[in-house]
């Protein structure tokens, strides 16, 4: 057992320590001290090896246009858009929009169709830590088939030549150029210009012009190729003093078949410039086509004739005229009196008869073939099907050729009187 006296005296021994006197004795250098235990921890913290902190980044991106299979074509523009990053932070750091590259992605793509359709974007990356997303995840495209056809050239003047004198007859280094393009694109071109100005004297035109394919509205058609993709045209400037545009005049030999008649007669062109002296010129009002034999026709045609041209007379655009000619048929009626009326659909065990037993018909049609009908060529009948003995109201039924109709039917229906065999 300690010594009470030993007891008492540690006790006011530890009563004598000082707080106060411990924190601030030497504190400026207790305070360094501590300092210095807090930057070393900290970098022992940033040496030691953790997981980088995960961050997004989002970047406005135009997409590029992929590559497309040999044969196909991807049309219109493709737009923007949104990039979002997602990955550790210093891998994300070194990524920029020049290092994005969005793209649609046609792997999945229908190319037979000639309609738009959605297909997915792709964003390829080397860093694989880093997942790129897109918005909006899938892009509307257009893709379709590489077509070509071949259409004629024709001039088209952007302006007028000098007062007192028209164009005469272009000329071309080629007359037809092929088109190639999408498929849509190359069935809407109308036709091919090339476009020519005149200046301002009187010369004859020889230059190089664009072959430009438009559409039914003159619009011009980009993403459409012309092969060659300029031609030279040549057109001469003709005085208009010896110079005059008159009618052309149709000239019809012979009748159409009997029945027909004809209804229309039209001429291409309808009128030409011809060339000659002034004097030659003044007595000339029209210009006819040669004869057409129209004997026998009985259905439209088209016919190619020459103009027949007076003597001294030159046609400033040579060419021939189509003379087109309408035959239609005579209309009219023809009546069919006592046609017999007959019955389908009788039972085995009985018998039909009907009151009247003859209807009178009138047809209406084309002339000729009212004529050619023979007295059978109609037929009236009631349906029995279904009835037995007794007596009902009928209606009649009427077969006819093709090409007439039944403008009168009387009596329109009749007694149908079933009795047992």
């Amino acid at each position: 057992m300690r010594d009470p006296a030993y007891a008492s005296r540690r006790r006011g021994s530890l009563r004598r320590i000082d707080l106060r006197r411990a924190v601030t004795n030497d504190f400026p250098l207790k305070a360094a001290a501590l300092a210095i235990s807090i930057l070393a921890l900290v970098a022992v913290l940033e040496s030691a090896p953790g997981t980088p902190e995960e961050v997004v980044q989002t970047y406005h991106v135009a997409l590029e246009r992929p590559e497309v299979p040999a044969g196909d074509v991807l049309r219109g523009t493709l737009g923007e858009v949104v990039v979002k990053l997602r990955g550790p932070q210093p891998s994300v750091a070194k990524l920029g929009p020049a290092d994005l590259h969005p793209t649609p992605n046609l792997d999945g793509a229908d190319f037979t169709r000639n309609d738009i359709q959605d297909v997915p974007v792709r964003v390829p990356l080397t860093d694989q830590s880093v997942v790129a997303e897109t918005d909006p995840a899938a892009v509307p495209v257009r893709l379709e088939k590489i077509v070509a056809r071949s259409l004629t050239v024709q001039v088209r003047f952007a302006n007028d030549p000098p007062r007192g004198f028209i164009p005469g007859t272009p000329t071309f280094s080629s007359s037809e150029v092929r088109l190639t393009g999408a498929q849509t694109l190359v069935a809407s071109v109308a036709a091919v210009f090339a476009t020519i100005r005149f200046g301002d004297t009187p010369i004859d035109i020889s230059t190089s012009a664009a072959a430009v394919p438009v559409d039914a509205g003159g619009n011009a058609l980009d993403g459409v190729q012309s092969d060659p993709p300029t031609v030279q045209v040549s057109v001469p400037v003709l005085s208009t003093s010896s110079t005059r545009t008159v009618p052309v005049l149709w000239t019809l030999r012979g009748s159409v078949a009997a029945g027909y008649w004809i209804s229309r007669v039209t001429t291409d062109p309808i009128a030409v410039p011809i060339q000659g002296t002034p004097a030659t010129l003044a007595g000339i009002d029209r210009l006819d086509t040669g004869p057409i034999d129209v004997g026998g026709l009985v259905a439209n045609k088209s016919f190619r004739v020459p103009l027949v041209l007076p003597s001294g007379v030159s046609l400033l655009q040579p060419t021939d005229a189509v003379v087109g000619v309408t035959v239609v048929p005579l209309s009219g009626t023809r009546p069919f009196p006592q046609v017999a009326v007959t019955v389908t659909g009788v039972g085995p065990v009985l018998a039909a008869d009907t009151d009247p037993r003859t209807v009178d018909v009138v047809l209406a049609g084309p002339v000729a073939t009212l004529a050619a009908l023979g007295p059978d060529a109609i037929t009236a009948s009631v349906d029995a099907a279904g009835k037995g003995s007794g007596s009902f109201p009928a209606d009649v039924v009427l077969r006819l050729p093709a090409g007439v109709t039944a403008i009168s039917l009387q009596p329109a229906r009749v007694t149908l009187t079933m009795k047992p065999r």
